[in-house]
């Protein structure tokens, strides 16, 4: 484990995680995400301009004409549910824009407790369907809450044979029932996210909707021939057995899913980028793994 790494789970640790464990509302976490990300600005050679028409959807582009020739990356942010946006994670979302060489687009959807489950799921399922792109151009990508999300919008669009052509999720929040052995074993361990707190947002995000229904809790979606994926996940993460047991979940399915352990890794390690040299190596995964997917390259794309 790096030097950098080491002193920011120690701060993550010791300023982070107690503010997370006394914060009750909202408000506070979005204003906190928002400064917190301030120290992660997007990176040079992308551009980032909301689609014409849709607010809600931002793109996240290379300077460079190669994404033209490649897949868009449809991308959902994390925050709990509760906070985040494109401009949260515009750093992290340039950096796999440029790893992979593909059009990133970010999406903003409804967040709770204003906007309970499923209306994520809902606003999510209507991005996808105002892409103008055929499935097999697309991948889908999300981290945190915003990769369970983009697991139940994939798990929905395999079982209606419109599987994408690809599926990356980091540290993804994929059970709300909160049964994985690691929301036990690992909350000493986890330097950043404190379970009381998790298990109140996951009451106000469900709302009336059972914490187990698939489109809050893709883990226990039915999968129907899933697509290829990538997921990365601390190994002393909360989350870490959310994402081991979808991963059995989508082999099991027939599913090719490749998952990335980052020893004593914090909740998604390649926001973290520039400043850490392992999430550094978490981005060129991405996109190493993003431009596996991509079909041969044009003449034109280099």
């Amino acid at each position: 484990m790096s030097l950098r790494l080491r002193l920011i789970r120690g701060g993550l640790r010791m300023i982070v995680k107690p503010l997370f464990r006394i914060t009750r509302h909202a408000l506070p976490a979005r204003i906190g995400l928002v400064i917190g990300s301030l120290a992660l600005p997007m990176p040079f050679g992308v551009t980032a301009q909301r689609r014409a028409g849709r607010p809600d959807l931002v793109r996240f582009r290379p300077k460079s004409a190669v994404w033209t020739q490649r897949p868009t990356v449809l991308w959902f942010h994390g925050g709990a549910y509760v906070s985040g946006s494109a401009f949260t994670h515009r750093g992290m979302l340039g950096r796999i824009a440029l790893a992979s060489g593909c059009e990133v687009i970010a999406v903003r959807y409804p967040l709770a407790p204003e906007h309970p489950a499923p209306a994520a799921f809902d606003a999510g399922m209507a991005a996808v369907g105002v892409l103008d792109l055929p499935m097999e151009r697309v991948i889908l990508g999300g981290d945190s809450a915003g990769g369970g999300l983009a697991a139940a919008i994939c798990a929905q669009l395999c079982a209606q044979g419109t599987p994408p052509l690809g599926m990356v999720l980091l540290s993804p929040w994929t059970d709300m029932t909160l049964s994985g052995a690691s929301i036990v074993t690992n909350a000493a361990r986890d330097p950043l996210i404190p379970v009381k707190p998790m298990t109140e947002a996951a009451r106000q995000i469900c709302a009336a909707l059972p914490p187990a229904d698939p489109r809050i809790s893709p883990l226990f979606a039915h999968w129907h021939s899933p697509c290829k994926a990538l997921f990365q996940v601390g190994t002393t993460e909360v989350l870490l057995d959310d994402t081991l047991r979808l991963a059995e979940t989508l082999r099991k399915a027939g599913g090719d899913v490749t998952t990335k352990l980052q020893p004593g890794a914090p909740h998604v390690l390649a926001f973290l980028a520039p400043w850490v040299p392992e999430a550094q190596i978490a981005l060129t995964q991405i996109g190493d793994f993003i431009r596996g997917l991509c079909p041969p390259r044009l003449p034109s794309d280099n």
